[in-house]
């Protein structure tokens, strides 16, 4: 199973692997002539917003029930040659939209029974792709839309991670045809001793050794990601439920990995720092007609760009219109970055009527596929010590190769 699960093209039809189930959405572009323009309408209509009369439940807090989900595709930093650039151009949009479309019929093969042949067997039927987004990135602030700088102690904490799964690969094709995988390392025929050695610290993406189950990424092993959420190439749905004194959001994502979270709303403190949660706690109130949800005591086992156990969330959930809700997230991790920094994202409300059979959606690949990888991993080496086959540690078993050098978006 490859790792599919980098934000880059989302969702037109979003599968759900599990039950096959399809959600369909209907994509409406946003206007913008140019990038004035661009940045005009958003400002009308965050005005328009503000001095709507707001959607309320019986009880009479702000309603934020529904389906909702991102119609068009935003990448999560900008690229650096947008420079300062917030939106894009109408010119810039319709461009970007005519080579991602291409990408729809992408089929590419390489030589037969290589690596990266095998790894292209996920092809772009299997991702979803929207129109461009009038944003050059999610990040709103810092102003240039770029994730911080790290701190040193976590420069050096990735730089450890990052040498050691180069150390794995250094034998390995990806290496000698200096595929994007191999990035910052060398080939060396000879496979790396440190195939004995534990990782840096407890692993969250794939690895090339199969050795246990903890050698594999968080998805592989059926683990969402969490929070925080800004979509992917298979789709990102969140439903949200409210109850007079609750809020439980159910969020749809990546191929069946599709997990909840309960807002407490009770006005009690976060739970004692020795408590770890894989989703963190989530605690909410109501600012006016905004949920705001401080998010801490995030686990050490799950990981976002780096930060664990230290990350820290603050979201405002605002309803803009029938149709549309706000989302703005501040993200802070002193561990890991300089300063902390912020992401909006506008949803819209998809057919409760259309979405009315559910199927919950469930991976079963990692639980399968776990146990068959590590066997299939063993045979091979009882086969290579026999003189029967070749070093499996020449083998790439890790990198994804599907699409990480196409999307001109990111």
């Amino acid at each position: 199973m490859r790792d599919r699960f980098s934000r880059s093209m989302i969702t037109l039809a979003f599968a759900a692997t599990a039950a096959g189930a399809i959600v369909s959405v209907s994509i409406t572009r946003t206007s913008a002539q140019t990038q004035t323009a661009s940045a005009t309408s958003h400002t009308a209509s965050a005005k328009s917003s503000a001095t709507a009369p707001a959607l309320k439940t019986p009880w009479g807090e702000a309603d934020l029930q529904g389906i909702w989900t991102d119609e068009s595709d935003t990448p999560l930093q900008r690229s650096p040659k947008y420079a300062n650039q917030e939106f894009f151009t109408e010119a810039q949009r319709a461009e970007l939209d005519k080579e991602r479309a291409a990408l729809l019929g992408r089929d590419r093969r390489v030589e037969r029974g290589t690596e990266l042949d095998v790894a292209g067997a996920y092809n772009a039927q299997f991702m979803s792709v929207k129109h461009t987004g009038a944003r050059t990135s999610l990040i709103v602030d810092p102003p240039n839309g770029r994730i911080p700088p790290l701190t040193p102690e976590a420069q050096k904490i990735a730089a450890a991670e990052r040498e050691f799964r180069l150390a794995l690969l250094q034998a390995t094709q990806t290496c000698k045809n200096k595929s994007v995988g191999c990035a910052g390392g060398k080939y060396d025929p000879t496979p790396s001793p440190r195939f004995a050695e534990p990782p840096p610290r407890y692993n969250t993406a794939r690895m090339n050794r199969r050795d246990n189950p903890e050698d594999g990424a968080l998805p592989d092993r059926c683990l969402t990601g969490g929070l925080p959420e800004f979509g992917g190439a298979t789709g990102s749905f969140r439903r949200i439920v409210q109850t007079p004194g609750g809020i439980a959001m159910f969020y749809d994502v990546g191929q069946g990995q599709g997990w909840q979270r309960n807002i407490i709303m009770n006005g009690s403190p976060h739970l004692p720092a020795n408590i770890r949660q894989w989703y963190g706690d989530s605690r909410g109130h109501w600012e006016g007609n905004t949920l705001v949800i401080d998010v801490t005591n995030f686990s050490p086992k799950t990981d976002y760009q780096g930060s664990r156990q230290n990350l820290h969330l603050l979201e405002r959930w605002t309803r803009t219109g029938p149709n549309t809700l706000e989302y703005v997230v501040t993200v802070e991790d002193p561990t890991v970055w300089t300063r902390s920094w912020t992401v909006k994202q506008e949803f819209t409300k998809q057919s409760d009527d259309e979405n009315r059979i559910y199927y919950e959606p469930r991976c079963i690949e990692g639980n399968y596929a776990s146990p068959g990888l590590m066997r299939g991993q063993r045979m091979a080496e009882a086969a290579f010590a026999k003189g029967q086959g070749p070093d499996p540690r020449i083998s790439d078993n890790a990198t994804d190769f599907v699409g990480v050098e196409d999307d001109p978006l990111q």
